[in-house]
């Protein structure tokens, strides 16, 4: 059995997320508050008790979602040594790209709480509140061509173009506000639903250039060593494990598509992944994998009898 770990993004955040594996291990509440300590914040308190809207701001639930996704990993390793040599391949959805690189040693969790909390203070400041937009698209006819005739017609009054290719019948378009509202227009001309997200920026989309210009920054200082297991990267879809083209495609996937469908076909057939190990917050992966690679088994790691049974299974 070939198994990659992948991680989740922002969306999954909930109010409580992580705290029955504080109260399980002590490895977890080490995690957090390793992550605490090294912003300067109460995060887990506000992951633990909200209030909700607090733990919805991008500077709060990506550090937050990285954190649960660590403390998964790290109990695995700790208390049931299953480490992640266990794993072929990692790769993460957007923010969980740094989640998957911490959790396979290339950067230290300290610093991938602190970067983390720069990017989505930087993401906000890229584009004034209301400006931009995101919507997805959905339904049997959406695909990545559909979203792409969308975009296009969208990009006649302004940017936009495809943010995430989560799957086939799930796709994501980003950008300027009235694009967005036009591309949308044209999507459901050709036969998709568009749903418009409730972000507070227009992620993955040229936009966030200002963005990637201070993640650039910050990650020119930061020590990036090779994976333990290779990372399938979202601007790629493709594994990397040198150091210097990993910070480069950091900086890339801010303004980048994630392209996950993608990712998760490379795995399922070149990489020859035969399983899929969620680890962090939420189901949102294990349900895109099933639909991405319906051959292999998907399983979301989110409870400490999640662990314990994944551990037996191996």
């Amino acid at each position: 059995m070939s198994i990659a770990f992948i991680f989740p993004g922002q969306g999954s955040q909930s109010v409580g997320m992580g705290v029955d594996l504080a109260e399980a291990f002590a490895s977890a509440r080490e995690v957090f508050q390793e992550v605490d300590d090294a912003l300067g914040q109460k995060l887990f308190a506000l992951m633990k008790e909200g209030p909700e809207g607090d733990l919805t701001l991008t500077e709060n639930a990506q550090p937050a979602l990285m954190a649960v996704s660590l403390a998964v990993t790290r109990t695995l390793e700790k208390e049931f040594g299953v480490g992640i040599d266990k794993a072929a391949f990692v790769a993460g959805h957007s923010l969980g790209e740094y989640s998957a690189l911490a959790a396979a040693g290339a950067i230290s969790l300290s610093d991938t709480a602190r970067l983390l909390k720069l990017r989505g203070q930087a993401m906000q400041r890229a584009v004034p509140v209301g400006e931009g937009a995101m919507a997805s698209l959905i339904g049997p006819k959406t695909d990545l061509a559909l979203a792409e005739e969308a975009a296009k017609a969208g990009s006649e009054v302004g940017v936009c173009v495809v943010a995430n290719d989560n799957n086939n019948g799930n796709v994501v378009i980003s950008g300027a506000k009235a694009a967005v509202d036009k591309a949308i227009e044209k999507a459901k001309e050709l036969g998709a639903r568009a749903i418009p997200l409730n972000v507070s920026a227009p992620f993955h989309c040229p936009l966030m250039q200002p963005a990637a210009d201070e993640m650039a920054e910050a990650l020119a200082k930061t020590t990036i060593l090779a994976p333990r297991a290779p990372l399938v990267a979202n601007v790629t879809a493709a594994p990397v494990h040198d150091p210097d083209v990993i910070r480069k495609l950091l900086v890339e996937q801010v303004t980048g598509r994630v392209r996950w469908r993608e990712s998760m076909t490379w795995l399922a057939t070149q990489g020859g992944v035969t399983r899929f190990a969620e680890a962090g917050a939420g189901k949102v992966l294990s349900g895109m994998a099933k639909r991405i690679a319906p051959d292999a088994e998907a399983t979301p790691l989110n409870t400490p009898a999640d662990l314990e049974a994944f551990a037996a299974s191996l």
